[in-house]
């Protein structure tokens, strides 16, 4: 009653999978790991400071960036209309 188990060709790809995962999940931690240590020196502690100084300032770049951008949408909405229009010209012929 030996059963002979054959591995097929489907079955090495999950079990590659399988250990890519494992090393995935391992250089995560290490990783995090790494980040978090290095926060906790002085150097990664003033290199927060810095970034929540720099970003101090942010909301209004943004404000600025947001206007800009509605105003170019508009802009493009009525670049559309006139390409609409001008595709469409006889639209009251076909009435």
């Amino acid at each position: 009653m030996n059963q002979r188990r054959e591995v097929t060709a489907e079955a090495r790809p999950v079990a590659e999978g399988h250990a890519m995962r494992k090393w995935l999940v391992t250089m995560a931690v290490l990783g995090a790991g790494g980040v978090g240590a290095f926060l906790l020196t002085d150097k990664g502690r003033d290199t927060v400071r810095r970034w929540l100084a720099h970003f101090q300032g942010a909301p209004e770049h943004w404000n600025e960036w947001n206007e800009s951008a509605q105003e170019e949408m508009e802009h493009i909405r009525a670049a559309l209309s006139q390409i609409a229009q001008s595709l469409d010209p006889h639209e009251e012929l076909g009435r």
